[in-house]
């Protein structure tokens, strides 16, 4: 009986000391792994070009002259005056065209 129990016993260890083993190489594996991973994905993203730059803004129209905002305020007020446009249409529009 005492040879079968030092049987198992050297069974035990040698089964947890396998595990043990086992367990801190994959761990290891898993790490190195990571790191590798890591690298990767650090030239990946240094190899990526940089956004292009963003376009620059269309630019502004020209402001209309004051010729062109008397002949618009004329054709506002034939409007009016046909009735197309109300006081308050017309007003808006006034003032958007003086605005500009």
């Amino acid at each position: 009986m005492p040879g079968l129990i030092r049987g198992v016993a050297r069974t035990a260890v040698v089964a947890g000391t396998a595990t043990a083993v086992s367990n801190r190489v994959s761990r290891r594996q898993a790490g190195r792994w990571a790191q590798q991973d890591d690298a990767q994905q650090q030239q990946y993203a240094q190899q990526q070009p940089a956004a292009p730059p963003p376009a620059p803004a269309p630019a502004a129209p020209a402001a209309p002259s004051m010729d062109s905002k008397i002949d618009q305020l004329k054709e506002l007020a034939g409007l009016k005056e046909q009735g197309v446009l109300t006081e308050a249409e017309f007003e808006a529009q006034k003032a958007r065209i003086l605005a500009s």
